[in-house]
């Protein structure tokens, strides 16, 4: 039987701006851009408390809470602290597998400390955390990731919780499928039509159904519907592709426009990739309208995209197959994939927030 860890720092970035700022203590915040246009990247739980979360529209955080303070991100300095935190995973297991800045799966099977007990270790760590950094930490255990993950969020903030073998099963039949990790928005609503609305309607259908409905995700969904979750904590989980995104102060709905901010992303995701030897072979252009819906197109190339020329033709074609625009463009951005990480195993690297 495994032993993991979920941690998940406490509203991370904004807990980072209150603790090196003390007059944003205790007050409404939100790391982000305030202008229009601005996105919350991260929200202080005093402003949680007015329905301010992250990805929201800072008008609408704004319009939710009045008082909202926003603050720019300084993702070097969220960098920075998440190091710290990992070589305090270190201390315990080399099983860690990042999943960004602020949270991680963690191994404690066969521990470092030789210690028998997760929920002491997870104890531990978040102690050391506090006195390291300054920041709270919430931690979820269990047998498998799944299980971990969704008992990181039974105590937030602040706290933890444990979830058994004895209890795994059940747990899910109770919970809804739109709070499952792995179950989007979107997913959520493909399931409600086909009346799985809890764990315990998803553990009714069979796997056939799930695979005939869900494709390559209906074994993991009938897995996790029994509380069963075989995938491994991964430490060498392979970064699969760089992207880069720009909202725009105002929308655009010229095609000649849009295409001239495809240049700065493009050298974005290049500048990257040539500092850390990565290639790739797909480019994906995304393009999110005034309403909010977006669309996506794809191009594969035989071999690698060579340069920042290549990148750059193939996605003004891909912008142009989508012209004229249904709506103003409100967001562009620019992906490549199919890198060459996943054939070599080269170690991920951290969201620089391109």
């Amino acid at each position: 039987m495994r032993k993991i860890i979920h941690v998940d720092m406490d509203a991370f970035y904004a807990s980072v701006e209150q603790r090196d700022n003390p007059a944003l203590r205790e007050l409404p915040l939100a790391v982000g851009g305030s202008a229009a246009r601005g996105v919350v990247a991260a929200a202080s739980y005093e402003a949680r408390v007015f329905g301010v979360h992250s990805a929201m529209p800072s008008v609408t955080a704004k319009r939710k809470c009045p008082e909202l303070i926003f603050v720019p991100p300084r993702f070097d300095v969220y960098r920075a602290v998440s190091l710290q935190i990992r070589e305090i995973f270190a201390e315990y297991t080399p099983l860690i597998e990042p999943l960004s800045l602020d949270e991680a799966y963690l191994d404690v099977t066969d521990n470092l400390k030789g210690m028998e007990i997760a929920t002491e270790i997870a104890l531990e760590i978040r102690a050391k955390i506090k006195d390291i950094t300054g920041l709270n930490a919430s931690a979820g255990i269990s047998y498998n990731k799944f299980l971990a993950k969704m008992a990181s969020d039974l105590n937030k903030p602040n706290g933890q919780a444990v979830i058994t073998p004895k209890n795994g099963p059940g747990f899910v039949e109770m919970l809804p499928v739109k709070k499952f990790h792995g179950v989007g928005p979107a997913t959520a609503e493909r399931m409600k039509r086909h009346g799985i609305e809890t764990g315990f309607d998803l553990k009714s259908k069979s796997l056939a159904f799930l695979q005939q409905h869900f494709g390559k995700s209906g074994p993991y969904f009938y897995g996790i519907a029994r509380g069963i979750d075989e995938r491994q904590v991964r430490p060498d989980r392979i970064r699969k592709s760089v992207c880069a995104e720009d909202t725009f102060v105002k929308d655009i709905d010229d095609f000649d426009l849009a295409k001239g901010e495809l240049r700065p992303l493009a050298e974005k995701v290049r500048k990257y990739c040539e500092a850390h030897d990565i290639t790739g072979k797909t480019v994906t252009v995304k393009i999110k309208y005034s309403d909010f819906s977006q669309a996506t197109r794809s191009q594969t190339v035989p071999g690698a995209v060579s340069n920042l020329d290549q990148m750059l033709e193939i996605a003004e074609t891909l912008l142009a197959s989508v012209f004229p625009f249904k709506r103003p463009v409100r967001l562009l951005g620019i992906t490549l994939s199919s890198l060459n990480t996943e054939e070599s195993g080269q170690e991920p690297q951290l969201d620089l927030g391109l």
